[in-house]
């Protein structure tokens, strides 16, 4: 296939939740996976709710997520192509000036529910004369734009979900320009998509109706259709949406509570499809993985207690080259050896500090029997440690004290390390070095 150009358009109107991740990651490894390109597009019309903090968020969460755009855009810079576009179909006869008041329309609509009809604009406006208009705008009204559907069937093939179709005749005309002249979500949309190239538009099932309309938009300005994906949503453990008000859920609030940004990814695009869901050692790996004909249509349940379990998982798999930058970031010296010592005792990685204080720093050794430990001391082998030192060691140990098993292992892994708990000795012992043993099994703080 073509090289696709895929797009994210989030409105910088508040932070990323994981339900955003799902879409975001959906076209990024679209794009790994078939030598695409991806663009960040901020759709930030809106100036009242758009916030410039809430933009370099979400460019700190994709670079969290490695995600790297290959062109950025906003569409605060590109007024003037609307412009252009709105006026175009004004003059084709599809974009039509309406009058009516929010206060107007929803009196309307309540009145079409209560005679069992569907609450579609009824058009009123097409029947305005130009006097009718002269006269509303002298009383100090502002039009507002709608769209004019063709009341026919689109259809489309479907990248997820096969072939798709919706009858427009049951639709109201979009409203496409607000009282203010600023615009809403389709117009921008469609004209961003085709004139930068958009290939491929991925993104929920909520969108399918959006969908439709921007088809006859999109046919209307005589634009290239791309091709169009429609997955299912991310919902709660419990069955809800998410939303930019679940902060918790927020990939600000994941990265700072230590989560791994290869299990939120993995996570978002892997659960609900027939792929299981499992740790990842990159986002190449996961392009791989990933399949949208596999994508199920039910709605894919997310799960915070399963994020951690994953997150952890793929912690314990990371090589130490994709961890050395960070390590360092943390104040943690730490050479590949001591991260594969304690790589699979790790939630978070900031828990790799305390096992650096174990090897590196000082402690105060817990020291049940004295004589044990001295014991102990009299047999440690000399240096250089390696790999098979702590089994030669402890059966020493065992053949001078008669102990075996946990009455063996307990009281070195307290004299040692402080802790009943932790990595396995035979790779500590050698980061822990000789000297500093001694000490700690002579009851010093070392």
């Amino acid at each position: 296939m073509t090289p696709p150009f895929v797009r994210t358009a989030p409105s910088p109107t508040g932070f990323l939740h994981i339900g955003n991740v799902r879409s975001i990651m959906f076209n990024w490894l679209f794009a790994c996976r078939h030598g695409g390109r991806f663009l960040l597009r901020y759709d930030d019309t809106d100036a009242v709710r758009s916030k410039p903090e809430f933009a370099e968020a979400i460019a700190e969460d994709l670079a969290w997520l490695g995600v790297v755009p290959d062109r950025v855009i906003r569409q605060s810079d590109r007024l003037a192509i609307y412009d252009a576009a709105a006026q175009r179909l004004r003059d084709a006869g599809r974009l039509y000036p309406c009058y009516e008041t929010a206060d107007e329309l929803d009196r309307r609509r309540k009145r079409q529910l209560a005679r069992g009809l569907p609450p579609v604009y009824d058009r009123a406006a097409l029947k305005l004369t130009a006097q009718d208009k002269a006269q509303l705008e002298a009383e100090g009204r502002k039009p507002h734009w709608r769209f004019l559907l063709e009341p026919r069937i689109v259809a489309w093939s479907d990248l997820i979900r096969g072939e798709a179709h919706v009858d427009c005749a049951s639709l109201s005309d979009q409203v496409l320009i607000r009282e203010d002249g600023s615009y809403l979500y389709h117009l921008p949309s469609v004209v961003d998509d085709a004139e930068t190239g958009i290939t491929h538009v991925i993104r929920g099932e909520d969108h399918v109706t959006n969908t439709a309309v921007q088809i006859q938009i999109f046919e209307a300005l005589g634009a290239k259709l791309p091709v169009f994906g429609h997955h299912n949503l991310l919902t709660t453990a419990s069955g809800e949406g998410l939303s930019k008000r679940l902060g918790h859920l927020s990939l600000r609030g994941l990265r700072e509570s230590g989560v791994e940004a290869l299990a939120v990814a993995a996570l978002a695009v892997l659960v609900g499809s027939s792929d299981a869901v499992r740790p990842v050692a990159s986002l190449d790996e996961l392009a791989d993985l990933v399949d949208l004909a596999h994508v199920s249509r039910a709605p894919a349940k997310f799960d915070e207690h399963e994020l951690e379990a994953l997150s952890a998982r793929t912690l314990h798999q990371l090589p130490y080259e994709a961890v050395a930058e960070r390590l360092a970031g943390l104040g943690v010296d730490g050479c590949e050896a001591f991260w594969l010592a304690i790589r699979g005792n790790l939630a978070k990685i900031d828990e790799a500090r305390m096992w650096d204080e174990v090897v590196r720093g000082q402690l105060a050794p817990v020291i049940v029997d004295p004589d044990f430990a001295a014991t102990a001391a009299s047999v440690l082998p000399p240096e250089p440690f390696d790999a098979t030192t702590w089994k030669s060691w402890t059966a020493a140990v065992s053949a001078a004290t008669g102990a075996k098993g946990k009455a063996l292992f307990m009281p070195l892994r307290q004299a040692l390390t402080g802790l009943d708990h932790g990595p396995e000795l035979a790779a500590l012992l050698p980061l822990i070095g000789r000297d500093k043993a001694l000490r700690r099994l002579a009851g010093e703080a070392a």
